[in-house]
């Protein structure tokens, strides 16, 4: 691997996703179907791409077989070929032994060999399961103005959810003053969106450290950057002000769907700069009959609709038969709503076959897999 990249990307890719129940239990968290044509991963991967970064690790580990295979060489990203390089990093053996990563610090230390052979300056340090766009390289930039050791992507949440994040400090510089790792009482509101840039010298040696402390949880949030700050190292915030959502669990992943029927989602997939970039399914072209009633959908191709559709997501190969009625839903890939069945505030895992009603809440969704 004979590069020299001014910034490479890490995309941590391994979680489990417990929280998302059945639509995990086969695969990877960020191999899960989102907005119709996309998988979670694509949007971190399409940053990297959209950020003129040409070399990714993505550290996998749990039900990695499909993650990977979708991944294949980075093609589908344009990562691949001369001067790009995809790298899918499960944990191996080496002549010291195998072991799983232990932590999102660990992760990272399994592969400093990786890193090493970029010859890379900084290293961005990515979660594979957020849904977001954000240019890195205008995070690069705020990370060389302000001399910085490391620089956290941040954003502003609710007090209430703030103990669900890692918490920092800042003052009016954007310099880091204090970092909390979910802390109960959080002494602000300006949540880590889990988006790194790391000077990798500095990095490297923080790994080395860390990977020799036996009561250390390998952890970026509990062990390395806390005690970075402790050494004094400069550490700032990135303001983020875009869309940004962690998609950790069923309810939130269907909100997350419902956000692009907005109008004025920030996020703004459908529009032609800035591209999230996914894998082609082949399908076949959608077919509307003239019994369907679609209005406010996101529908992709493949899908098959003879009823009534209304603000829901449709991924590729749906089928929605005549008097079948689908509101506020998330249909994966496959999914058949048989003739004369209500949908409503759900989520319909990949194949499944749904023979009866299904009826959720808008603050409590329902979802309905194949056992």
């Amino acid at each position: 691997m004979p590069m020299k990249e001014e910034m490479v990307a890490m995309i941590l890719a391994g979680g489990r996703g417990t929280r998302l129940k059945s639509l995990t239990s086969k695969v990877a968290k960020p191999a899960v179907f989102f907005g119709g044509r996309y998988r979670i991963i694509d949007f971190p991967l399409s940053n990297v791409a959209n950020s003129n970064i040409h070399a990714v690790g993505v550290l996998t580990q749990y039900e990695s077989t499909a993650l990977n295979n979708y991944l294949g060489s980075g093609r589908n990203w344009g990562l691949n070929g001369t001067g790009s390089l995809t790298s899918v990093l499960p944990p191996r053996e080496t002549p010291e032994g195998a072991s799983w990563y232990s932590g999102t610090a660990d992760a990272i230390y399994q592969n400093i060999d990786w890193l090493d052979k970029t010859h890379c300056k900084y290293v961005v340090i990515l979660s594979g399961d957020h849904i977001y766009k954000m240019d890195y390289a205008e995070m690069l930039r705020f990370h060389k103005q302000n001399n910085a050791d490391v620089t956290i992507a941040c954003i502003k949440v609710p007090m209430a959810e703030a103990p669900r994040f890692g918490i920092v400090v800042a003052d009016e510089n954007n310099q880091i003053n204090e970092f909390q790792e979910k802390p109960k009482k959080p002494k602000s509101d300006y949540a880590s969106m889990g988006i790194y840039i790391f000077t990798y010298d500095l990095l490297r040696k923080a790994l080395l450290e860390d990977a020799k402390d036996k009561e250390s949880e390998h952890d970026f949030g509990k062990n390395i950057l806390p005690t970075l700050l402790g050494e004094g190292k400069r550490l700032f915030a990135y303001p983020f002000k875009g869309y940004w959502k962690d998609v950790g669990t069923v309810q939130s992943l269907w909100e997350a769907n419902m956000d692009l029927l907005n109008g004025d989602c920030d996020l703004e997939l459908f529009a032609n700069n800035f591209k999230i970039y996914s894998a082609d399914t082949t399908s076949l072209p959608q077919f509307i009959a003239s019994t369907a009633k679609v209005e406010d959908c996101v529908i992709n191709q493949g899908a098959i609709i003879h009823g009534q559709v209304k603000h829901s997501v449709i991924c590729n190969e749906v089928v929605i038969e005549k008097g079948a009625s689908v509101n506020n839903a998330v249909i994966l890939p496959g999914a058949v709503i048989k003739k004369g069945v209500k949908v409503n505030y759900a989520i319909i895992g990949s194949s499944a076959v749904v023979e009866n009603d299904i009826i959720g809440k808008e603050d409590d969704v329902v979802l309905y897999t194949v056992e």
